[in-house]
């Protein structure tokens, strides 16, 4: 193994479900909650104004709802426990660290002012190279970057967008992590998955065990 590469939301970060439901709440003057849901693809793949736009909202409007999921965003983006030290500790030890998220381009504006940004080498979101997990070339696309072959990483996530599996489809060994406080994915694809860890620090004993002799 020479590269680890993660996923954002319930991996590196926990999404704050109740914050959320609140901004949806303030969005349904805009959005009805069936638009929201049907139109997740659009929201992953470019501008979030060309997005809101798309719906036929006007410049007030769009204005509204961009600072609405940017202000959610910078307060949501905040490491889980034990996710720094891992990062440095993966640095450390000589792996590469990358990224990959299915996300809108409120992640990609507040990006680099992020205490994440700062511990991880490449990172790749859907909303700026318009490709999404589960599809293969996303993870090639990140390998390519790391200037690794997809059999030299490892790939950690929560399972959403049946990540794991495309992980593993490319070549990758895929880790599922939980959020805390749960004993099982929440997605029904990543349930029984081999690995499945329950805090970021254990990737860390699993490269020690792939690296002993057999």
């Amino acid at each position: 193994m020479r590269a680890v590469i993660f996923d954002l939301w319930d991996t590196l970060a926990l999404w704050p479900s109740e914050a959320f439901e609140e901004v949806k709440r303030l969005l349904r003057t805009h959005i009805t909650d069936d638009v929201w849901d049907a139109t997740y693809d659009r929201r992953q793949s470019g501008p979030l104004d060309d997005y809101f736009r798309g719906l036929g909202l006007d410049d007030g409007a769009v204005d509204t709802c961009i600072r609405l999921r940017s202000d959610f965003t910078r307060a949501a983006l905040v490491p889980r426990e034990g996710a720094v030290a891992t990062l440095d500790e993966l640095g450390r030890r000589g792996f590469k660290r990358g990224l990959i998220s299915v996300c809108s381009a409120d992640v990609e504006e507040a990006w680099d002012g992020l205490e994440l940004a700062r511990h991880l080498d490449e990172v790749v979101l859907s909303c700026a190279v318009g490709l999404r997990k589960p599809g293969p070339a996303i993870y090639l696309l990140t390998c390519e970057r790391l200037g690794v072959a997809p059999v030299e990483c490892l790939f950690v996530g929560d399972g959403a967008n049946d990540e794991l599996a495309g992980a593993k489809r490319v070549g990758m060994r895929a880790v599922c992590v939980l959020p805390p406080g749960r004993d099982e994915p929440l997605w029904p694809e990543a349930r029984g998955w081999t690995p499945t860890i329950s805090s970021l620090p254990e990737v860390l004993e699993l490269l020690e065990l792939a690296q002993q002799p057999d």
